[in-house]
């Protein structure tokens, strides 16, 4: 199935960008910036790209399928080395706290 000049609704009243993915034309309307939506555009572009270059898969709704997994994993990996780092300075955080809440009660 292939579609041509779909028009992509995020907020009606909002402008409309028109951008090129996987060979199709899309026009998405929105409050995002113009460039913003281009950039984001060709980074699913060339997600798909690359799948398709590596799977030899001709299906336009499989390699959307395979880029949008590619792009979850990247996402979640993102979260969880961002919470990873997190955890550490919680922590020490918390400890300092409890360092300042003795520290208070000795001197009050």
């Amino acid at each position: 199935m292939f579609w041509t000049n779909v028009d992509v609704i995020i907020f009606p009243t909002m402008g409309a960008v028109k951008v090129q993915i996987f060979g199709q034309t899309y026009t998405i309307r929105g409050e995002l910036d113009e460039r913003y939506v281009q950039k984001l555009a060709a980074y699913v572009d060339e997600k798909m790209s690359a799948i398709a270059d590596v799977t030899a898969t001709v299906d336009t709704q499989k390699v959307a399928v395979l880029a949008a997994l590619a792009i979850a994993d990247e996402l979640h990996t993102i979260r969880k080395d961002r919470t990873d780092q997190e955890d550490p300075l919680r922590e020490q955080a918390e400890r300092c706290l409890t360092l300042v809440e003795r520290a208070l009660k000795q001197t009050a």
